[in-house]
């Protein structure tokens, strides 16, 4: 050998050459001369072909035993014995053709049906073999005939995404990729592209009632794919779609048809159309302004797209859109009033919280889940299990509350309830306590229960409670108090000497509070 490569190119040379490769490709691929390679594949026992041996057949094997003399040793030479039912010709990929074929039934290249084959099945042939084969199959195979979807005038719409031209952003400076959203009518194959920079839930409801309003009617369906702005759960039987877009079509009377997952031949009019867009009248340009890019497109929709013969119908666009202008449903007199949408906790003071400020529900929906839509001015409670409409409110500045007189508690919750019985069970002074503080606050004292019964578990159930006991005989009834009460001395209660400061600033506190009452009271007599 004319070189001495190093280790690592050593075992590449040999990996590359048990694989099947030949020496060209193995010089292509490690830059190494064929010469230095061939000396490492033979003294490596794996064989080299001979130059200039293309076509050659290999020399013929004998395929019986020789033998000498009936008596004497028979010199025998062994050949493995021919598979039957195998031509020479014959890959062998064929005993595997059952797996190949399954694999490309789901979609699977050449290359991962050979790894599969080599990791599962001990395939030992190189992966070129497996190459030809599935090339042998695929040429084989007949394509399946395409299904033609005709539809009557007004019936069926179909929308799309697709990528736009480059439009420069007026935030950045920069050009900025756009996305183009197409609506095909089914009958006469009209179009509606738009422009915009980003897509999300708004945005998408809003293109379709700009195309609605452009057409001067609607169609009875909508096909589109599964795509997040229209489709939150993909189910060909039962699809969840997006409350907004499913609300703007169906103040519009439209329904949705979501298509199949990984199915786009059910929308092929308007995928045909979303590259007619790309291909003709998009490709290679740019624009300063998305109104700049969006008149352009305009313009060439009503001199080329509509008066083209299109290639399926034979027809103008223009007359077919004439002919099923008149069956499209009617514009609505009031356009789609706009909304943002979520799930939201009923708490304990009836009330869910939207944007910071309170909204009441029905008595009996503590704890429950409830629908919320809420725009500039509006915000609508809905039941989650019918759809029905629970309370509508006007919108309320951050911090305040909108009840319904119909909705004031007229007693204790049953949570709370539920939670004072929790407290009284826990310790006799520790529900006396907690009992004062929801008749002296209401709903208020809710929250310095629970931080009463946390005390319990910090501190422990006979600390805490001798400290409520203190409060209660001081008439400090405060979640404040018993907290510092425990925090100077969490073990043993203190006497009523050593609390002296506590309870002087607590009754002054008080004191303010009953002053204040009291003034408030004799103002409203006046």
């Amino acid at each position: 050998m004319s070189n001495v490569l190093s280790k690592d190119k050593r075992e590449q040379v040999i990996a590359l050459g048990r694989l099947g490769w030949s020496l060209r490709r193995i010089e292509a691929a490690v830059h190494i001369r064929r010469e230095t390679i061939g000396g490492y594949l033979r003294a490596a026992g794996i064989p080299v072909r001979a130059p200039g041996g293309w076509g050659r057949r290999s020399p013929a094997k004998p395929a019986i035993e020789v033998i000498t003399d009936s008596g004497a040793e028979s010199v025998a030479i062994t050949v493995p014995e021919p598979q039957p039912n195998r031509s020479l010709s014959a890959s062998v990929c064929d005993q595997y053709r059952e797996l190949i074929e399954l694999g490309l039934s789901r979609g699977r290249n050449a290359k991962a049906i050979w790894q599969d084959l080599v990791d599962s099945h001990g395939f030992t042939v190189g992966y070129q073999s497996v190459q030809r084969f599935v090339g042998k199959l695929r040429r084989a195979a007949e394509p399946e005939a395409r299904v033609v979807i005709q539809t009557a005038p007004g019936e069926e719409a179909q929308v799309d995404y697709g990528s736009g031209p480059m439009v420069r952003d007026p935030h950045t400076g920069k050009y900025r990729r756009t996305r183009l959203f197409v609506l095909t009518l089914g009958y006469s194959r009209k179009c509606v592209r738009l422009l915009v920079f980003r897509s999300a839930v708004r945005v998408w409801a809003e293109l379709h009632e700009k195309a609605f309003r452009r057409l001067g009617g609607v169609t009875r369906v909508v096909v589109l794919d599964n795509l997040r702005e229209g489709v939150l759960a993909p189910d060909i039987y039962d699809p969840a779609l997006n409350p907004l877009y499913k609300d703007l079509l169906q103040h519009y009377g439209a329904v949705a048809l979501p298509c199949r997952v990984r199915d786009p031949d059910r929308k092929g009019k308007v995928e045909s159309s979303v590259g007619h867009a790309k291909k003709t009248p998009l490709k290679g340009l740019r624009f300063e302004s998305l109104e700049e890019a969006q008149a352009y497109l305009d313009r060439w929709e009503e001199r080329w797209a509509d008066t083209r013969i299109h290639g399926t119908t034979k027809r103008q666009v223009a007359a077919m859109f004439a002919e099923e202008r008149p069956a499209l449903l009617p514009l609505p007199f009031e356009p789609f009033r706009y909304y943002q949408y979520g799930e939201r906790t009923v708490h304990l003071d009836g009330c869910v919280e939207v944007e910071a400020a309170y909204y009441s529900t029905p008595p009996g929906w503590i704890g429950r889940r409830v629908h919320v839509q809420w725009n500039d001015s509006q915000v609508r409670l809905i039941d989650p299990r019918n759809g029905q409409l629970l309370r509508e409110h006007l919108r309320q500045q951050r911090g305040g509350h909108r009840i319904h007189d119909e909705d004031r508690r007229r007693k204790t919750p049953l949570s709370t309830e539920r939670l004072l019985r929790r407290a009284e069970l826990t310790g006799a002074h520790i529900g006396v306590l907690c009992q004062v503080m929801y008749r002296n606050h209401g709903q208020v004292a809710v929250r310095r229960i629970l931080g009463v019964l946390a005390l319990v578990k910090k501190y422990g159930l006979a600390s805490t409670d001798d400290a409520c006991g203190v409060a209660l005989e001081t008439g400090a009834c405060e979640y404040r108090f018993v907290r510092r009460y425990l925090e100077h001395n969490p073990q043993l209660p203190l006497s009523l000497r050593q609390v002296d400061p506590l309870i002087r600033q607590l009754t002054l506190y008080r004191d303010l509070i009953e002053k204040r009452t009291r003034q408030e009271n004799d103002l409203c007599t006046l």
